[in-house]
């Protein structure tokens, strides 16, 4: 089946997937505020103001004009001359690599952190360069996430369709999902020929097979939006943003698009025209792939990926096999779990433990990449005895992660048969971004039985019969509290009442909370 880019825009809300054989490779989401101010997006440049430097956490807050304000680390905010950054390379060159822990499936920016050390000077501290009030230039690396403010950095780096440009670090690089090493080599000759001493360029993974003139054309365009950042900052005061990065659309088009995809389809005409636009300047053999989509079922619904969504927003993704797994993302981590569910296999138990681990990890990949799970993941998979088993999952996990574009580091199957692994994440979990706490329980997840309710209402009203002198007590409390109480199968009303020798009147309010209640016995 094709693959296709589809893009869905609705009032103040874009959503674009890419879509194969009706799986989504890439689902992006973005809300616009309803004043259109400019939110802090990956890429976006600021001025900012340091706001408060902290030599306990070596790090940083930084006002860039927004609501929150930004996070600098060290490694981050530290910016090397040319004469540390060639040493630092020459170091590494001379030094044997350390072995990794785990597998370590890269993005194409994963070039610039193996060659170069971005610890630059671990000896110098936060505070040793940087004091409340300096003004910097700052970029937007992650945004905001859950009660986080953006994580920013000063190490520079502005995308093109084909590479990648840093004005602050030198080095050449080549995404290494670029698997050919005669085409890596052929790239990083073109780009040590068009880049100048002192900056940095990375060759992205669509630069594969593209010709110098293309890569110094997008290279061209990129210093010269690095030049006007540098016109803006003269004349600018702190905070203020200096560079915004592509629309939502474009943006999309420049980071998921490959270049076999065989239709762009979109429901709005503005979404058409900036797809347009951006295709005349940089794929200009797409043309004739975009078609704008007006039939009467949405667009999403047509395409199957509202169903994909609602899977997504799940706890428990049921499997084909009749198996599941269920998926809790808490703020440490994201814990998935697998079970065989309703699949009894036909054979014997490890080979039915076997196909439903070796089914759930497509899956399971699947979901991490839909719901942009980032962080620590853990996967409990069913128990495997045999070591071959387990190697056959691992290695199925390894390979189905080859298509997530984010960076993921993976560990072996523990004896618990575990998977630790990592996950990069720049932008805010899907979960996150659609849904918010359930105002009842107030995101536990729970609340406490009525009978649970009831008995701490019990106590409650021992300890205030005990202490006062009148002889009428009100309670009130949800209808169902009220019910539990005042039944006679609990029967504790009437043997308080003749106890404590004071009449107990029980109110239901249907206003009040499961776990709500109120004595009221004024002094």
């Amino acid at each position: 089946m094709a693959k296709e880019l589809v893009v869905n825009q609705t009032h103040n809300e874009s959503r674009i997937a890419l879509i194969e054989n009706g799986e989504i490779l890439d689902f992006l989401i973005e809300r616009h505020p309803q004043n259109n101010a400019s939110s802090p997006i990956v890429g976006n440049i600021y001025l900012g103001r340091v706001l408060r430097v902290l030599p306990g956490m070596q790090s940083a807050f930084i006002d860039i004009g927004q609501e929150r304000a930004a996070f600098l680390y060290v490694d981050d905010a530290y910016l090397p001359t040319l004469d540390e950054q060639r040493e630092m390379q020459s170091r590494i060159a001379t030094t044997e690599s350390t072995k990794r822990l785990g597998e370590v499936i890269p993005d194409e920016f994963s070039t610039l952190t193996e060659t170069v050390d971005m610890k630059f000077r671990p000896d110098v501290k936060i505070q040793d360069f940087l004091k409340e009030g300096d003004e910097i230039v700052v970029q937007i690396a992650k945004e905001p996430i859950s009660t986080k403010g953006p994580r920013v950095t000063r190490h520079i780096t502005l995308a093109g369709r084909h590479i990648v440009y840093m004005p602050f670090i030198e080095h050449t690089g080549v995404s290494r999902r670029i698997e050919s090493e005669e085409e890596r080599r052929r790239l990083k000759d073109i780009l040590d020929s068009i880049r100048p001493e002192g900056v940095g360029v990375i060759a992205r993974t669509v630069a594969e097979a593209q010709s110098y003139k293309t890569l110094k054309s997008d290279y061209n365009n990129l210093v010269k939006i690095w030049k006007d950042v540098q016109k803006k900052m003269e004349k600018a005061k702190a905070p203020v943003e200096l560079h915004q990065d592509l629309s939502f659309v474009q943006r999309a088009l420049r980071d998921i698009m490959d270049e076999d995809v065989d239709n762009l389809v979109a429901d709005n005409k503005s979404a058409i025209k900036q797809i347009e636009k951006f295709i005349q300047r940089f794929i200009p053999n797409h043309q004739a792939k975009i078609k704008f989509y007006d039939a009467d079922i949405p667009i999403f619904e047509h395409y199957g990926i509202d169903i994909e969504i609602e899977r997504a927003l799940s706890n428990q993704v049921f499997l084909k096999s009749g198996g599941s797994i269920n998926v809790d993302q808490t703020e440490a981590l994201v814990s998935i779990d697998v079970n065989t569910g309703k699949f009894v296999g036909k054979k014997t138990l490890e080979d039915t433990i076997l196909k439903t681990n070796l089914e759930a990890v497509k899956e399971i990949v699947y979901q991490l990449r839909l719901r942009n799970c980032g962080g620590i993941i853990i996967i409990d998979f069913i128990d495997m005895e045999k070591e071959e088993h387990r190697s056959q999952v691992y290695t199925s996990l390894l390979e189905a992660l080859k298509k997530d574009r984010s960076k993921t580091n993976v560990l072996p199957i523990s004896g618990l048969g575990l998977v630790e692994m990592t996950r990069k994440r720049t932008r805010d979990t899907l979960v996150r971004v659609m849904c918010e706490a359930c105002p009842y329980c107030e995101g536990v997840g729970r609340v406490k039985s009525v009978e649970t309710v009831s008995f701490e209402v019990i106590r409650e009203l021992q300890k205030v019969m005990k202490r006062t002198s009148l002889t009428k007590i009100t309670i009130f409390a949800h209808p169902e509290v009220c019910a539990k109480l005042s039944s006679e199968e609990f029967g504790i009303i009437e043997m308080l009442e003749e106890q404590f020798n004071k009449t107990l009147l029980v109110r239901a309010d249907n206003n009040y909370h499961a776990e709500q209640y109120e004595i009221y016995a004024p002094e």
